[in-house]
């Protein structure tokens, strides 16, 4: 009876086989819709700016010292960071002071943060001498 059941056997585990095979081979296919474009990734001109320290993270807590991610090292503000100190801590930039003089760390460098100011639909009206 056994002999009779392994080529059943044979032909169910050819059928599941043949059927995960277009599954693993369509997962080899798709690329990462979240990986960034190359452009991003492929050195630049650019990449010889970032030469120095480079803030990655900053951290300010309700309670204790903030502390800012430099060049994956974690600084607390007042400590070195090499023969640096760090003197000031805000959400977009680290103030080190250092033999050298003083440098500016920005979070995101390259970007400069605007305000833009809407004026109301009244002041708006007023400034047009309309009635309202």
């Amino acid at each position: 009876m056994a002999d009779r059941l392994m080529p059943v056997f044979r032909v169910i585990l050819l059928l599941a086989l043949s059927t995960l095979m277009p599954g693993v081979r369509a997962q080899t296919a798709l690329t990462d819709p979240t990986r960034p474009p190359l452009a991003f990734s492929s050195p630049t001109q650019d990449a010889g700016q970032l030469a120095g320290p480079v803030l990655q993270s900053v951290k300010i807590p309700k309670k204790g010292k903030p502390v800012a991610v430099i060049g994956g090292q974690q600084v607390r503000l007042g400590e070195l960071y090499g023969d640096s100190r760090l003197i000031r801590l805000t959400e977009r930039e680290a103030v080190l002071q250092g033999p050298a003089g003083t440098e500016r760390l920005m979070l995101t460098p390259g970007i400069e943060k605007t305000n833009i100011i809407t004026k109301s639909p009244a002041a708006k009206r007023a400034q047009s001498g309309g009635k309202p």
